[in-house]
């Protein structure tokens, strides 16, 4: 019989006592797997979607609240701006680049966002099928809004206010279908593009209609930061602008110039989305210690299960001694068992956290909107696993230095 043999022996020996060992231990490493998993990848899809952003400028409010309806579009915008004040700031010489934003509206919680190419040619989305929006009304969809919203290019639909599917249908404006984006794993996933102009002539009266059209040199145009007729219009509005600075000098100035004005605030993504990960971190911080907590139980519990194994097997053990059996196969032998347990806890743990977000993509939308998925491995996983096989190896070392001093005589003369 080789000593794996017999150390599987001793666990099947024990069931309940393995079991316990082996649940505790895994619930805790899938909890840090979890972890691990969903910050990981959260913070890189923050990261890059806030990438090539310097800062938002949007409507007096939270700027947190700003970053996350602009870039991340999962809150509400703090208000609009009017178009005269954003192309005052698009043709500030510090600018390099402004992105118009106009929100306001949804499909199935799903936003519609008017803006320019620029704003696809920043998070480099590419078509899969069909054509970009051209003309009013025309929209070119995510790939996760055409996969669980089921529209096809032709197809025709009502918006509705805010990201409810509760809200008021604009059922007199219907947007177009015109093509679909390849999955790219940004936020082009989630939303719905369409011009700056579609959004304007879904919400103004009838009067202010025959205007729309008078826009095509504004920011409602790729890199078309001129003046025009528009830009005098008190009525046109944008929810914010997304900029680049031309250089370092615009982020010392720039959010200066534009928080002077009592109707505009700048946000800064790369302090917003800081913040945001502190906040983050807390709730993360209070769950990984409850994990560590059960890892903490349950190498506790491998300790006293070998420990009191170990009086019921002096006998069975000096028998071994007496049948040629080293002190250090003794001692080899209970590391064994507590590296095995902790292995299997360890592995069905990394297992079961993987599950856990798989399950989740597929039953939880805002899952798959977030882009969070199970099968992705990262190289910490290899950390957890040997950190847990070192935790078992060292809770089983007293019980193995009291196999290896065993003394046969004294045992044996006892039974």
């Amino acid at each position: 019989m080789t000593l794996f043999t017999l150390v599987w022996n001793y666990l099947k020996a024990r069931p309940l006592n393995t079991a316990i060992n082996i649940i505790l231990l895994s619930l805790g490493i899938a909890v840090v797997t979890i972890l691990l998993l969903f910050n990981t990848q959260l913070e890189q899809k923050i990261t890059d979607n806030a990438r090539g952003i310097d800062l938002v400028v949007g409507a007096k409010g939270s700027p947190l609240q700003l970053i996350l309806c602009n870039i991340f579009h999962v809150d509400f915008p703090t208000g609009n701006i009017k178009l005269k004040e954003a192309e005052k700031i698009a043709r500030n010489r510090l600018v390099k680049r402004a992105i118009p934003m106009a929100l306001g509206d949804s499909y199935q919680t799903y936003r519609i966002v008017g803006t320019s190419r620029d704003y696809a040619d920043l998070y480099k989305g590419e078509l899969a099928q069909g054509d970009w929006w051209e003309h009013p009304l025309d929209v070119t969809l995510g790939a996760n809004v055409k996969s669980l919203t089921q529209l096809k290019i032709g197809d025709t639909f009502a918006s509705s206010h805010g990201l409810t599917t509760t809200g008021d249908d604009h059922k007199d404006h219907l947007y177009k279908v015109k093509g679909v984006l390849k999955k790219n794993n940004t936020v082009l996933d989630n939303i719905i593009l369409t011009a700056v102009e579609s959004i304007w002539e879904v919400h103004e009266h009838a009067d202010t209609t025959a205007h729309v059209h008078e826009t095509r040199d504004t920011l409602a145009m790729p890199s078309r930061l001129v003046p025009s007729v528009a830009a005098n219009d008190s009525v046109k509005e944008v929810t914010s602008l997304l900029l680049q600075y031309r250089s370092p000098m615009g982020a010392i100035q720039l959010p200066r110039i534009v928080n002077a004005q009592s109707s505009l605030q700048a946000a800064s993504p790369a302090f917003e989305t800081a913040r945001l990960f502190s906040i983050l971190g807390v709730g993360a911080d209070i769950i990984m210690a409850f994990a560590y907590v059960l890892i903490a139980i349950s190498g506790l519990s491998i300790f006293i299960a070998l420990y009191n194994s170990l009086k019921e097997r002096r006998y069975d053990m000096a028998i071994m001694r007496s049948m040629g059996a080293t002190r250090t196969k003794l001692f080899v032998s209970v590391l064994l068992e507590g590296g095995l347990l902790t292995l299997m806890g360890s592995v069905i743990g990394l297992l079961m956290g993987h599950g856990v977000l798989m399950l989740l993509n597929t039953l939880v939308e805002e899952t798959q909107k977030a882009g969070i998925g199970g099968m992705v491995f990262y190289s910490q996983e290899w950390i957890i696993l040997g950190g847990s096989l070192l935790l078992g190896l060292v809770c089983a070392l007293i019980p193995a230095l009291q196999a290896y001093r065993t003394d046969i005589s004294k045992v044996l003369a006892s039974n």
